[in-house]
């Protein structure tokens, strides 16, 4: 029995390792993609499409204003539903998790397997809760920003404008991550079985949805340069300003 219980323990050191380890090793492959050849990922080419969106908008506040606070406000909803889900399903927990801890005093908190599961999945969510309210500031940031007056130096301004919209959108992403993560978590419950499959499953998943098909990236690359030969956005922005040329995940 004793020797039984010491095989289980290792099976589930090692199998919660290694789909930690998947889990981990596809976003590091994810943001090597993001950084080094962005228009392969979702991320990337929705970067490039906020920025596209900024210079529409503001290139005509009167009439675009409206519509771009709307915008915002909906990206504002969203974060706030995904902080609200992960703060309450934080309290949960530690209901949960104090009423177990009372009813056995004796069981080392933070050496237990059972209790290092829910600590885990707690901090997931946490996370998750304080990336989607970082989102939400730099969301009613862009909102304040792209409705003011434009200032003399338009590229800076709107290059500042973009960076801070990429950056309440990568905010977002983060913090939905995090729910992902906390499905491999939960079903760590139920074993290390299930969180490896879950593991290896989600990281399979997320490839195909964050990866673009070649329609995709032809669609978009079309779609920009039919807005620069009919809108002219560069040109009714400043002469010399070449937006896609710079970085489009700052």
């Amino acid at each position: 029995m004793v020797a039984m219980g010491m095989e289980d323990e290792r099976l589930e050191h090692l199998l919660v390792v290694l789909g930690l380890l998947v889990f981990l090793i596809y976003h590091i492959w994810l943001l090597y993609t993001i950084v080094y050849n962005p228009v392969r990922t979702v991320i990337g080419l929705n970067a490039e499409s906020r920025h596209q969106w900024v210079l529409f908008m503001m290139s005509d506040t009167a009439k675009n204003g409206v519509l771009a606070v709307q915008t915002i406000r909906n990206n504002i909803m969203a974060s706030t539903l995904l902080a609200t889900t992960a703060i309450t399903l934080t309290s949960l927990i530690g209901i949960f998790a104090s009423n177990a801890w009372n009813t056995d005093d004796t069981a080392p908190i933070l050496y237990s397997i059972s209790s290092m599961k829910r600590i885990s999945i707690t901090v997931c969510f946490l996370v998750a809760f304080l990336c989607n309210v970082q989102s939400i500031r730099c969301y009613a940031h862009v909102s304040f920003l792209i409705n003011a007056p434009t200032l003399r130096d338009k590229r800076e301004y709107m290059e500042y404008i973009t960076k801070t919209l990429n950056r309440g959108s990568h905010s977002w992403s983060l913090g939905l991550r995090a729910f992902y993560l906390s499905f491999p978590l939960f079903l760590w419950i139920y074993g290390p079985i299930p969180m490896f499959v879950c593991c290896c499953l989600t990281s399979f998943i997320l490839y195909f949805l964050d990866t673009t098909a070649k329609i995709a990236r032809d669609l978009h690359s079309n779609s920009f340069r039919k807005e620069r030969g009919t809108h002219d956005v560069e040109s009714a922005v400043e002469p010399d300003y070449h937006p896609l040329a710079g970085n489009n995940l700052s």
